[in-house]
């Protein structure tokens, strides 16, 4: 047997795994929809049968009783459509990804991460969904394969174009995601942008097709978010690529910078023996964790005495970026969990840089694209509203905050 392409879906002990949790959400809507686009091709066999009066003579009849199907990423609900003959003759309408009295799939857990992680193509997309059940479903055609990714492509059309002048966006978080599959010649990269409106709610507003997060590539992101009617965010949340700060300068100079402590913690132990990584790691840990600026201005000297006599690579790494990296104090202590790092983008696409794995077939760009649109849409119903959303209004009004308390006039002598 050929070495399987399939990825594992493993979680922690007493956990599932959210990549898991995604595509048991996900799964319903998927397979609902290939359903409908079965239902819709044999519809299409019987427009020849006409009423007197040319109205169509089998059309739509209700849905069969929801249907459980027990599989390895938990339990899967589907309904199946019915149709009728009004000329009273019989007319069945058989899916042939879900046939009756199918319960329970073995190979369910296999098929959809390899649908959502390996691409989109006809091709691929068909091998896939046959696996959803079986030799069963031989009756899927390339045309219901095809017509699945069109819907796929048409919804991440008109989300790419949907206004966001309506709310306003207080914090915005971007980053590259690479997916460890390629395309062409190239690997595969992502521009991701995330904000948070004042209500608290966090969205996906951008993903879009990157060039190694180039300046350039940046720009266009931005400049598309801002033809859409996004105001000025008051912070920024990334990982150093200078790619998107340079970009963010250009396009929206007011808005403020916080680096991501997450990867700034990664970079600078890599320029470090493994050795003394644990110990630098919390010496890191006492700058972002600090209560006050003074404190973190105070574990931040401390670092670079220590470590930039014999690792001035690692010292630099981190003195480059010192301002950017304490921007999170002069915001409400409440969001500071939410603010100092990417999390929010890492959180719902890491798993697609540690699961997939590299396969002979390329995954085309827009595949890429329309699979992270559908997995970050599922993602979001997940979410919850941001923490200490009440205080959103205040940083939208230039409320000002010092070591995360709000300023006020009592405390602005002292401030």
């Amino acid at each position: 047997m050929g070495k399987s392409n399939v990825i594992e879906l493993e979680g922690r002990a007493g956990s599932i795994d959210p990549l898991t949790e995604l595509l048991r959400t996900g799964a319903r809507q998927l397979l609902q929809q290939a359903i409908e686009i079965e239902l819709q091709e044999q519809l299409a066999g019987y427009t020849d049968r006409k009423l007197a009066d040319g109205r169509a003579g089998v059309v739509r009849n209700g849905y069969l009783p929801e249907r459980e199907l027990q599989t390895g990423i938990g339990p899967v609900t589907v309904q199946v459509p019915k149709i009728r003959a009004k000329s009273g003759e019989a007319v069945t309408f058989r899916s042939a990804l879900v046939p009756p009295y199918v319960r329970k799939t073995q190979s369910l857990e296999a098929a959809l991460p390899w649908l959502y992680l390996k691409g989109v193509s006809t091709g691929e997309m068909s091998t896939a969904l046959e696996v959803l059940v079986g030799p069963e479903a031989k009756g899927l055609s390339a045309s219901t394969v095809s017509r699945l990714k069109r819907t796929w492509a048409q919804e991440y059309q008109a989300w790419q174009e949907e206004p966001l002048n309506k709310d306003h966006w207080v914090y915005v978080w971007a980053d590259g995601v690479y997916s460890g599959l390629r395309a062409e010649q190239t690997k595969l990269c992502a521009l991701v942008v995330i904000g948070v409106n004042e209500r608290g709610e966090k969205h996906f507003l951008s993903i879009e097709d990157g060039v190694r997060e180039s300046t350039q590539s940046w720009r266009e992101v931005l400049l598309k978010l801002k033809s859409r009617g996004m105001n000025i965010p008051q912070l920024a949340i990334g990982d150093g690529a200078m790619g998107f700060w340079a970009a963010l300068e250009e396009v929206y100079p007011e808005t403020r910078q916080q680096r991501c402590w997450m990867h700034k913690t990664m970079n600078v132990l890599n320029c470090l023996p493994k050795s003394l990584q644990p110990k630098a790691k919390q010496a890191l840990h006492e700058i972002w964790q600090a209560n006050t600026t003074e404190d973190a201005e105070k574990a931040f000297d401390l670092f670079l005495k220590t470590y930039e006599p014999k690792y001035p690579k690692a010292a630099l790494c981190l003195e480059k970026d010192r301002d950017e990296l304490m921007a999170f104090f002069n915001f409400p202590a409440q969001h500071w969990q939410s603010i100092r790092t990417s999390n929010p983008i890492e959180s719902t696409f890491g798993t697609i840089r540690h699961r997939t794995k590299r396969s002979k077939g390329c995954l085309s760009r827009d595949g890429m694209l329309h699979m992270m649109f559908k997995l970050g849409l599922c993602a979001e119903k997940n979410w919850r509203r941001q923490r200490g959303f009440d205080y959103l209004a205040k940083v939208i009004t230039g409320v000002k905050f010092k070591d995360g308390i709000e300023i006020t006039g009592s405390n602005q002598v002292a401030a």
